[in-house]
């Protein structure tokens, strides 16, 4: 059987290393209609198995014309998604020996790799030794993703409240988030029942939860009789880049002992493998006072989905709510605590073999590596939002935060643009981009502001292709203002009220 099979995957290797290749030539989204693949293929699974060669074949034709390329050098939407040579062999080794994981024994490479790069993550990005997996205390786990990370410490927040507070109501249980909290935090309130309290931002703070809100919060919640047990505090929001105030937020905390603090750093958290953007960004409040972080390695840090990193202080918060050990799973290293099994500490039982991919990618690239990209990320991004500065089509929305920066049209040729009209205006220039082939954007809203994010990320990008984006951002808005001009009054304010688009 095996042999057969070779030659399709040296052929495999070649046409990957092809595909990235040539991502430059390929149109950033995909330009297919929805049903489209219904209508290729046949209704119904084979009888009898088919060639190999015309399987593979299909997948050129049919899939990757439905795929937008996350890793073309013109993608700029929601946020990058790390795609390496070294990520996809480790990847193909991974699943060549696929097991569930789900504890110690079922392979203890699985578990001790794991922990070891963790470890190794934990450090370059200079958390605290508290997070350590060695320190036997605390420890770092690979989740799916940072929604499964937020709701995993929220289960366990929950559980040390209540196992502290035994009178108390589930339902007098609340969960704060602000504003720019970014869905996830819904989420999981919704998943498990809970009350949610989002706490307003201002563009004056920067978008940025202050201590002075959450006291309020508090002390208005607290008398009215509800529990306040968790608040997810966010670094580099999705919408802004916005750093909560961790330090503030902490020194009123310390007031409200059960209060667990989480800090979901998805996209940014990455950046503090540069150690000049650990005290900005808050990593000196997130070591001392935090019960547990996040940031997705498989966004802005050069690994494969799924690799979302979740460190606790405490570990026993985890295996204390989701340790559920029946005979079948019990093992002699689990039994005397001299292994971790790392069903405990989330939801699911099994797990994939994540922590290769991590390996094969620290160890190929070094810290040096990591810094580098990092570093030439915001690089390429300083350059763009210093070309929205010096505009007279656009203007910054947001102070720029790493690699990102919100913009939007405000021309200087059309001064008398009311709130309304800008925004119409402004879903017009959008909808326009999210219309072209030739570039992957998203949009926002800012307290009411509609508003457009440049995210830079994927590794083939380069100054020229800031340089292509701000032409064609250029074209889409003069054609608007020249529209504009030419059509002006009410008539030119119907005409730009466009629906918002979700691209």
């Amino acid at each position: 059987m095996y042999p057969r099979f070779r030659k399709a995957g040296y052929q495999a290797i070649d046409r990957i290393c092809d595909y990235h290749g040539s991502l430059r030539g390929r149109p950033v989204s995909s330009q297919v209609e929805p049903g489209y693949l219904r209508k290729a293929l046949p209704s119904s699974a084979p009888t009898e198995g088919e060639d190999f060669q015309l399987i593979a074949d299909d997948y050129q034709k049919h899939i990757i014309p439905g795929l937008t390329h996350w890793q073309h050098p013109s993608f700029f939407a929601y946020f990058p998604t790390s795609s390496t040579f070294e990520g996809i062999l480790a990847e193909l080794y991974a699943s060549s020996t696929s097991n569930p994981g789900f504890n110690w024994s079922a392979s203890p490479a699985c578990t001790e790799l794991e922990a070891v790069v963790m470890d190794w993550t934990a450090q370059i990005l200079g958390l605290d030794k508290a997070f350590y997996n060695i320190s036997e205390v605390g420890g770092g786990v690979i989740q799916t993703s940072a929604s499964d990370s937020v709701l995993v410490a929220t289960v366990a927040a929950r559980s040390r409240y209540i196992r502290e507070h035994p009178h108390v109501a589930m339902e007098d249980l609340v969960l704060y988030i602000t504003t720019q909290t970014h869905s996830l935090g819904k989420k999981a309130a919704l998943v498990l029942g809970l009350k949610v309290h989002t706490l307003q931002v201002t563009a004056q703070d920067d978008f940025a939860l202050r201590g002075d809100t959450l006291k309020v919060a508090l002390e208005e919640d607290v008398k009215a009789g509800f529990h306040p047990f968790i608040l997810i505090g966010t670094v580099g929001t999705t919408s802004s880049g916005a750093v909560d105030r961790l330090d503030e937020i902490a020194d009123v905390a310390k007031h409200y002992p059960f209060l667990w603090l989480h800090v979901d750093a998805a996209w940014a958290g990455v950046a503090f493998v540069c150690p000049e953007y650990r005290e900005a960004y808050q990593l000196p409040a997130i070591n001392n006072y935090v019960d547990s972080f996040c940031t997705n390695f498989h966004k802005w840090g050069l690994i494969h989905v799924d690799g979302s990193c979740l460190w606790v202080r405490h570990r026993r918060h985890l295996s204390d709510a989701l340790d559920v050990t029946p005979e079948f799973l019990r093992s002699k290293h689990g039994d005397a605590a001299t292994a971790i099994d790392y069903r405990n500490w989330h939801l699911g039982l099994g797990r994939r073999f994540r922590s290769l991919k991590f390996w094969f990618a620290l160890r190929t690239r070094g810290v040096n590596g990591f810094q580098k990209y990092i570093t030439d990320c915001i690089r390429l991004n300083a350059r763009f939002a210093q070309c929205i500065y010096e505009s007279d089509l656009f203007s910054v929305v947001t102070k720029p935060s790493l690699a990102m920066t919100v913009f939007r049209m405000a021309p200087k040729s059309l001064p008398h643009l009311g709130a309304s009209e800008l925004n119409a205006l402004n879903r017009a220039f959008y909808a326009r981009l999210a219309a072209r082939s030739d570039i992957a954007i998203t949009q926002t809203d800012l307290n009411g502001v509609f508003c457009v994010r440049m995210v830079i990320g994927a590794e083939q990008t380069v100054e020229g292709d800031i340089e292509q984006a701000l032409v064609l951002m250029k074209e889409e808005a003069v054609v608007l203002v020249r529209n504009w001009e030419g059509i002006g009054g009410r008539r030119g304010r119907k005409a730009y009220v466009v629906p918002s688009q979700s691209h």
